[in-house]
């Protein structure tokens, strides 16, 4: 057993069985022991790949459908340029590099990051370096200005709850530890809950149900900032529309991993549900895109274009590997059908280039 999950085993053994939200939150989070906390994960040498260490290509295309929002919002100055989850900083050094080419862009604007893990911080600063770079915890410290922001993959590590339709009512997913002292996944007795009562007439016994209460907080608090001042957020995340079944995982040095077995040294995540997302947003009073596949939304963009225009300049094993990113990164069997987008922008404001309106 990890040290976490020694601590984890004393504190469920002294007040009994823990949420499993509260369980994802120590396991990413433990300021000693928590996965984000002491490492980083990203890369081949690390537990996972996300779309911009793939290829410079995605973050080229987001920054610049960002850009042409700002445009077309009538280039506010000074306004917020902005990342939740930036993992390495790989993603905003690519997006601010495009942007150089949108006249007084970047001169109206500094990039601000909404990070926890210190690990990954120091990361972002060498990444970032020739940047005024402001970090913050949450988005209450971001300026009171038009913000213009994008999450990829940040939405999918915030803790879940999940729900297991009964009979007589919903039972929740709980932690608790075996004999051997293991922990391992149990259900709360059944109950109903109001806040499930929709899902009474889609679900049966046994589908689970999973709500992500930070997320919905995190995009409403969002959308109320840029319906009151404006800007645009783009998030990026996998997941569908309308949450059921249980998409809790682990992932270590890239396999699917017990998320139970080695507490604080996998990454955990769940596959987003956008559509709670949408509903908070509108209910916040901004306008909000139709959900567009990742693979569509880049084609739509040009990465094409851009792909071969990078090409041309690549041999032998660089060209290969240039081929394979824009695959991943687009082909529906790969990345481009099970990521997902959303736009957020003011109403009455024009969504960025590439996303429908709902």
């Amino acid at each position: 057993m990890t040290p976490l999950g020694r601590l984890l085993g004393a504190q469920i053994a002294a007040e009994g069985p823990m949420r499993l939200d509260r369980y994802m939150a120590t396991c990413l989070l433990h300021p000693a022991h928590g996965y984000y906390a002491t490492r980083d994960p990203f890369g081949t040498a690390g537990d996972f790949i996300t779309a911009p260490e793939i290829s410079q290509m995605f973050g080229e295309m987001i920054g610049l459908a960002l850009a042409q929002t700002w445009v077309d919002q009538g280039r506010p100055t000074p306004f917020t340029l902005a990342e939740a989850g930036p993992g390495r900083g790989t993603l905003m050094a690519d997006m601010v590099r495009a942007m150089r080419a949108v006249p007084g862009l970047l001169a109206a604007t500094q990039i601000h990051l909404i990070e926890a893990s210190p690990t990954l911080r120091e990361i972002q600063r060498e990444t970032l370096a020739g940047h005024q770079v402001i970090w913050h915890d949450s988005l209450v410290s971001l300026p009171d200005q038009s913000v213009f922001l994008v999450a990829n993959e940040f939405l999918d590590a915030l803790p879940i709850r999940q729900f297991q339709r009964a009979d007589t009512g919903w039972c929740e997913r709980q932690v608790g530890f075996a004999p051997d002292g293991a922990l391992i996944p149990g259900l709360a007795p059944p109950t109903w809950l109001a806040a499930l009562e929709t899902r009474r007439g889609d679900t049966k016994p046994g589908d689970v149900v999973e709500t992500c209460a930070p997320a919905v907080a995190f995009v409403g608090d969002l959308a109320a900032r840029i319906a009151a001042q404006g800007g645009a957020a783009i998030l990026i995340d996998y997941g569908n529309w309308h949450s059921l079944g249980d998409t809790f995982q682990a992932l270590r040095a890239h396999q699917p991993v017990d998320p139970f077995a080695t507490p604080g040294e996998a990454d955990l995540t769940a596959h987003v549900d956008f559509e709670p997302l949408a509903q908070g947003a509108r209910a916040a009073g901004a306008q909000v895109s139709a959900m567009t596949a990742q693979g569509t939304l880049l084609e739509r963009l040009g990465i094409t274009a851009r792909a071969q225009a990078l090409a041309g300049k690549m041999t032998g094993a660089a060209l290969t590997s240039h081929i394979a990113a824009h695959r991943r990164l687009t082909h529906p069997a790969e990345m481009g059908h099970l990521f997902q987008m959303l736009a957020i922008v003011p109403q009455g404001a024009a969504l960025p280039p590439g996303f429908d309106a709902a």
